[in-house]
């Protein structure tokens, strides 16, 4: 379960991390959406690994 949440966190944190400059007009493969999805999946990974940990119990 943990497997799960973990890359479940990555796709979505990464996935919102790059659609974000897509706000204030950027391109989807910009150099700022490129880089806020790597940064938004570490931020997934980190919140899909504390979540499987809590799911686990």
């Amino acid at each position: 379960m943990k497997k799960l949440c973990i890359w479940l966190g990555i796709f979505v944190g990464s996935t919102a991390g790059g659609a974000i400059p897509l706000l204030w007009g950027s391109g989807f493969f910009s150099i700022s959406s490129v880089l806020l999805s790597g940064v938004g999946g570490i931020a997934g990974l980190l919140l899909g690994y504390k979540m499987g940990s809590i799911l686990e119990g």
